[in-house]
């Protein structure tokens, strides 16, 4: 087993909140700035929680960063089907990565994996998505669409705007981008 897969079983299986220690620690790790001086991107892995709207990025086993994101729906079910509004739940890839006019950075999802298309034809298989359906794709992490008049403020009142995408503010996804590479392991979880 390799160093990503330890590290991804260790953070699935342990509460995000025992990795700070206090709330001024918390405070920190939204407000520090992390440049691709200060990473190594060869020991990076995301951890997206759906459940309190973050995206923590780890370097190794060091919580290093964590950044406010939102989602497609309230509905924090993991995705079924093409055009649910969900996002899906599993371990991903970042496939490529883009400058975006839409979304000023994009970072493109290796979804739909194997992983969830065994879900998606389970699901098929037991009767809960009909045979024509299919289960999407193109979910990435992003900024917001500034152009349409969504804002910084979508993130921070976790008001969820996308098709299942992650979003984040403009100037964290910027951030992000400089620092990841494509290859980069992201564990999205509720």
């Amino acid at each position: 087993m390799n160093r990503y897969c330890l590290l991804i079983l260790l953070v699935l299986t342990l509460s995000v909140s025992g990795f700070t220690t206090n709330k001024g620690d918390e405070d920190y790790l939204y407000k520090v700035k992390i440049l691709p001086s200060n990473i190594d991107p060869d020991k990076v892995f995301l951890l997206i929680d759906k459940s309190d709207y973050r995206l923590y990025l780890y370097e190794d086993v060091t919580l290093r960063k964590i950044y406010k994101v939102v989602f497609g729906n309230k509905d924090q079910s993991a995705k079924r089907q093409e055009g649910d509004r969900l996002t899906p739940e599993g371990t991903f890839h970042i496939l490529s990565k883009r400058v975006d006019k839409l979304w000023n950075r994009f970072m493109l999802l290796d979804y739909p994996n194997e992983a969830s298309w065994n879900r998606f034809h389970q699901m098929q298989d037991d009767g809960e998505l009909p045979a024509g359906a299919t289960p999407g794709g193109g979910i990435g992490i992003h900024g917001v669409e500034w152009n349409s008049g969504i804002r910084d403020n979508y993130v921070e009142g976790r008001i969820n705007w996308t098709l299942g995408c992650v979003s984040m503010k403009n100037a964290d996804v910027s951030e992000l981008y400089e620092i990841i590479k494509v290859g980069t392991p992201v564990v999205i979880r509720r």
